[in-house]
Order: C-alpha cells, then structure tokens, then sequence
C-alpha cells in the first residue's frame, strides 16, 4: 500500500472555535462546489449524529465524468480533540476510485490570537494497486492539492461569515 500526502495551511480572522467546528459542521454543499474532474457536494444524508467520534455520513455528489450522480463515498469521524483536531476517513467509494482505498483527512487548528488561527489541512490518499500509482501521484497533486486549496478557501469564508452550522 502506498500513501499520498497531501497539505496546505493558512490563517483564519476568526476565533478558534469557529475555525474548528466549520469544516465538519457546516453544509457540505457550501464547501464542495466542486472542481476538475471532482463534482459539486448534494447534500449528505444518514447524518442525524455527524459530529461525534464513531459517526458516518453518506456523501453524494452531481454527476461528473468519473462520478455517477448520487451516492459515492462515506465519511466517518475517527477522532475529535475539541478545538485542536477532526480526523476522518473517506471510503466505501461506489465509483471507480483508481486504486485509491481511503483517504484518511486531518484539520489541525492552533489558535496565534483572539481572532486569528491557523489552520494545517491534510489528507494522506491511500492507494493499493502499483499500477495506478502514477495515476495516483498526478490526481494527489494536480487535483487533490488545488482541490484542498479552493476547500480551505470555502470554509474560510463560511467561518468568517458565522455561517450556520447543519449539525452541532
């Protein structure tokens, strides 16, 4: 098995508990809009207890020209360490997913002042067929690394906006 890392940083103008809880427990649909080959977010469903360590939600995207409409992947909370750290792995894909088992995700928040944050997202893409691994390097960068980007961007805003959360 091979693992593709995957990280991007910045800082958020917003308190540190708001730049915790936003990533996870805002609307999915306000965050993956999408980007490449990587379709827009429909709203999750089987979500009633997202946010607790254990729980899972059902992802489903528009379709695309690698994704079918509708369910494509699950998401589960590994780890919660309030205002410090999410941790979630994104798996059981319903679509072709070139080799790639699971990503494993991490959100690391450490707040520098009152109103500022700084934020370290990853994501380690795991991978277990030696045959797509070039195939795999290439999306981990070209797509997944500009992905995250665009995500950070996203949950920034919504963050700094004090947009509502879907799930406490």
């Amino acid at each position: 098995m091979k693992v593709f890392a995957v990280s991007a940083s910045c800082t958020f103008d917003i308190n540190l508990v708001r730049t915790f809880k936003t990533p996870m427990l805002c609307d999915i649909t306000k965050v993956h809009k999408g980007f490449g080959p990587i379709p827009q977010a429909l709203p999750a469903s089987d979500d009633v207890l997202w946010g607790k360590v254990g729980q899972s939600k059902k992802i489903h995207f528009r379709r695309s020209l690698i994704f079918p409409s509708g369910l494509v992947l699950t998401d589960t909370i590994l780890d919660r360490v309030e205002n410090k750290l999410w941790r979630i792995q994104v798996d059981e894909f319903q679509s072709w997913s070139a080799g790639f088992t699971k990503f494993i995700g991490e959100w690391h928040t450490e707040s520098i002042t009152e109103n500022h944050t700084k934020v370290t997202y990853s994501y380690y893409l795991r991978a277990n067929k030696a045959i797509y691994y070039p195939l795999n390097w290439l999306f981990a960068q070209c797509i997944w690394r500009p992905y995250m980007k665009r995500l950070l961007r996203n949950i920034k805003g919504l963050a700094e906006k004090r947009e509502p959360y879907l799930h406490e």
